[in-house]
């Protein structure tokens, strides 16, 4: 099983509730509720953590109260059965909300917390408004086939959205600091204007698409902490990373770049966007990512940047750096001269003259080896000619014994080396974390491919190929 580096421990990555004096007292009345627990969670990217807890009372009473002072942003009163409700924590915080589970938002009570009033305000008018554009559904499903009636209840609805936006641009322009101001402005998405004619009279099919993710953050304050605590945050930032950001090392690098660069140096934005981009394409099981992890080590972690890790971390990321380096996607791979094959005569990549050459660690010993080295060897020998591809098949020990066994009852037919001398010194320049791994090298014996499972191995040199004559 593969090891991962732990880039920085999480309880570390979570600094950010500060002391204070003051501290926090949020008093909750819930009817519906007693003799329970209830959890004060907070949103964080796209997970959620819990940051309180306290027993509910027969009466429905419970207190949340600590000393330190509580980050900004949105949280949740948890209860049983996944019901919550939110709350705002911000420069208030000594607060009381009253309740009920038959309806928490249109029975809200809040004192002592003017964000949570204007918060339940708008709750309470979009929940309205929800409601009666289900209304408008319902009708509109009734109305098939009437034209008019349903042109009708088309313009209702329009009316309906419109009264929402126009309650939202009149928040924000009276409030422009509140929270929900930020919230509704992370939640904006650029509306996209025609595209232009290009030279030879057709529309620019790809405007549409560059335009969106160009304007994607132009209302996102992200130097404003309190969004990292909020539902929107982390959805903004898969949606760029994932769907607006081709799946390619180069592109994800880039638009990290760019959305850390947004951010205040010295912020938990920051120091989230970061620690959670490099740990993501760390652990990557997808090809090539771990280009990603290098880069953003580099320039992020081995740059003195990444001011929460210690110098004993920094050392171990520096390490990993300089194991992953030299074998990323599109290096061209180590000779490894000095190699000696199972009859004992040198080999090294440079001898073999194939289109593809698969480069194989294993070690007989290795469970996992046991089930794809079978795998590997019934592929060889039904594609190697087809392909035009050789397989050099590592052994990575010492003790010869079990690996000529292995390879006579096997009847193992690639090129079967080792490093028996020493001289070669594969592992400072293969990442070979576990066994058994794959890389795969193009006629130049660039790295093309690794880490590949044995049956995704025709398929890609297939793609690959036609993707070399086009």
């Amino acid at each position: 099983m593969k090891k991962y580096l732990c880039l920085v421990t999480f309880s570390v990555l979570l600094v950010g509730f500060s002391k204070a004096a003051s501290g926090y007292e949020i008093k909750l009345t819930i009817k519906g509720v007693k003799d329970t627990i209830v959890h004060l969670v907070y949103y964080y990217g796209e997970k959620n953590h819990i940051k309180d807890s306290a027993r509910v009372d027969s009466k429905g009473h419970v207190v949340f109260k600590g000393d330190e002072t509580l980050p900004g942003g949105v949280y949740l009163a948890l209860m049983p059965k996944k019901n919550y409700f939110e709350m705002i924590v911000d420069k208030e915080q000594k607060f009381s909300m009253e309740t009920d589970t038959a309806d928490f938002i249109n029975n809200m009570s809040v004192k002592g917390s003017s964000a949570n009033q204007l918060f339940y305000d708008y709750l309470r008018f979009v929940s309205a408004k929800g409601k009666m554009i289900g209304g408008i559904r319902e009708e509109m499903e009734a109305a098939k086939g009437d034209a008019e009636k349903t042109k009708e209840l088309k313009a209702k609805q329009v009316a309906i959205d419109t009264e929402v936006k126009d309650y939202k641009n009149k928040f924000i322009e009276q409030h422009p600091d509140e929270l929900l101001t930020k919230i509704f402005l992370a939640s904006w998405e650029p509306e996209i204007p025609e595209a232009p004619m290009l030279p030879g009279g057709k529309k620019d099919s790809t405007f549409a698409y560059r335009y969106f993710k160009a304007h994607f953050f132009d209302k996102i304050d992200m130097k404003d902490d309190r969004l990292l605590r909020s539902p929107v945050f982390g959805a903004k930032i898969k949606t760029y990373m994932e769907k607006l950001t081709p799946q390619i090392p180069d592109s994800i690098i880039k638009s990290a770049d760019y959305i850390i660069g947004l951010t205040s140096q010295d912020g938990e934005i920051f120091k989230y966007l970061v620690y959670t981009i490099t740990n993501t394409y760390e652990k990557s099981n997808i090809m090539c990512m771990d280009a990603v992890f290098t880069s953003m080590a580099r320039k992020y972690y081995l740059s003195g940047k990444a001011f929460w890790v210690d110098s004993a971390q920094t050392v171990k990321i520096k390490d990993r750096v300089e194991d992953l380096e030299p074998c990323l996607c599109g290096k061209t791979a180590n000779n490894m001269t000095g190699l000696l094959k199972s009859d004992f005569h040198p080999v090294s990549l440079k001898d073999i003259k194939t289109t593809y050459t698969l480069v194989y660690f294993w070690d007989p010993s290795c469970g996992h080896c046991q089930k794809v080295t079978p795998k590997l060897s019934e592929f060889y020998d039904k594609h190697h000619a087809e392909l035009d591809l050789e397989v050099l098949g590592i052994y990575i020990e010492a003790d010869t014994t079990e690996w000529f066994k292995y390879i006579k009852e096997k009847d193992l037919k690639w090129i079967n080396a080792a490093d028996l001398t020493g001289k070669a010194r594969f592992r400072d320049h293969y990442d070979i974390y576990s066994t058994p791994v794959i890389y795969i090298l193009d006629k130049n014996k660039k790295i093309i491919a690794k880490k590949i499972d044995v049956e995704n191995i025709e398929d890609f040199l297939k793609n690959y190929s036609k993707r070399q004559i086009n």
